[in-house]
């Protein structure tokens, strides 16, 4: 695979892994912080700071993975 293929398919598992943390975790931040603090800006700021820390750092662990198993190669 190209250099090019490979971070296509990086963005891809990352937006994908971002989207479901998002749906899964959603509700629950809101009911954990409540309905008025989860409005605040910094209250979000920090679940969508875990969110992206998450959903890189699964997304490096992925691609590590596929390298290993000989998937992708590069």
């Amino acid at each position: 695979m190209g250099k090019i293929e490979i971070l296509l398919l990086a963005l891809g598992l990352f937006t994908a892994i971002t989207f479901l943390y998002w749906k899964l975790t959603r509700a629950y931040g809101k009911k954990e912080y409540g309905s008025k603090a989860w409005k605040q800006w910094t209250t979000r700021t920090f679940y969508w700071q875990g969110a992206l820390f998450f959903s890189g750092a699964f997304t490096v662990a992925t691609i590590y993975l596929l390298k290993w198993g000989e998937v992708l190669k590069f």
